[in-house]
């Protein structure tokens, strides 16, 4: 007669199976048959006396008790390896799941993920770059960095940094300007959500608004950067991104005295994930390395 299966693998499985929305994704990932895995859903289902999971045979979608489930779920799993983290002598060790913003995440956050693995050989790090919302109990990550407030009043959300931007534009197209409401001649590249027909501009305690022409809006910070360069409009930025740019000439501070509104970098997580060493390790780093970037501040 086959031994039960422990609950917390159970809860294991169902986690991952929620995670990768298939019982056969799922198997492939914790190195088990797709037929272990079902069995395992299976057997969570009986023991709780509720279906988890709707399937058919090309989807599995979670029922309103398999949501509830997998929170509790996850909960349990993240205390039990933290309980194991305490008590190990060994190194920090385990699967680190970033959800991370793309530009940031490309560059200067992917720089300190690099040296943190490297003085941590034993941790295992995904990275996953979105600039949008994301539901961080669907995509069963430790923790979500996000540049702006965080939609989801579920999770514990921290600062880790301020970040300056700056009205740029090609120097073809213009040259410094004396005042904020010169810009409302010549053309807005502007960045969705953070830039629509209006913008805030801060000189100390002053404060202009300003309305320029969208000519072309854009989510993506990569796409807004190129097109300013190709001296199409102005555009507002973060000063780390452009900063190279500046020294070299190749865009310009339209408005040196002026800055638009700083935005904030949170980080967020589910209650609890904190006494995960390996994710508090990975915070310290960010916390440590963020502003040491031109650019960024430390948290005010």
């Amino acid at each position: 007669m086959s031994q039960p299966t422990d609950r917390l693998t159970l809860l294991a499985t169902f986690a991952r199976i929620a995670e990768r929305g298939s019982i056969s994704a799922a198997a492939r990932d914790l190195g088990i048959t797709q037929a272990t895995a079902s069995r395992h859903l299976q057997d969570l289902e009986a023991r709780l006396g509720t279906p988890l999971a709707r399937r058919t045979t090309h989807s599995l979608a979670l029922t309103g008790e398999g949501e509830a489930v997998l929170a509790e779920a996850r909960a349990l799993l993240a205390g039990w390896e933290a309980l194991v983290e305490r008590h190990a002598q060994d190194e920090i060790r385990g699967r680190l799941s970033v959800v991370a913003p793309v530009a940031l995440g490309q560059t200067v956050l992917t720089d300190i993920a690099v040296e943190l693995a490297r003085t941590h050989p034993a941790l295992r790090i995904d990275w996953r770059l979105e600039d949008a919302p994301v539901r961080l109990a669907e995509l069963g990550s430790d923790c979500w960095i996000r540049v702006g407030p965080v939609p989801d009043d579920t999770l514990v959300v921290r600062s880790l940094g301020q970040v300056e931007r700056l009205l740029v534009a090609a120097p073809d197209l213009s040259g410094p300007l004396q005042h904020p409401k010169a810009a409302e001649t010549l053309p807005l590249l502007a960045l969705d959500p953070f830039e629509g027909g209006r913008i805030a501009l801060m000189n100390g305690a002053q404060r202009q608004e300003i309305a320029p022409p969208v000519t072309f809006s854009t989510n993506n910070i990569a796409a807004l950067h190129r097109v300013a360069l190709s001296g199409a409009g102005i555009a507002v930025l973060p000063y780390w991104y452009v900063a190279d740019d500046l020294q070299a000439g190749r865009l310009i501070d339209l408005l040196p005295d002026w800055r638009a509104a700083e935005l904030t970098v949170n980080v967020a997580f589910p209650p609890g994930a904190q006494r995960l060493r390996r994710l508090a390790v990975f915070l310290d780093a960010v916390e440590a390395g963020l502003p040491k970037t031109p650019g960024i501040s430390a948290p005010g």
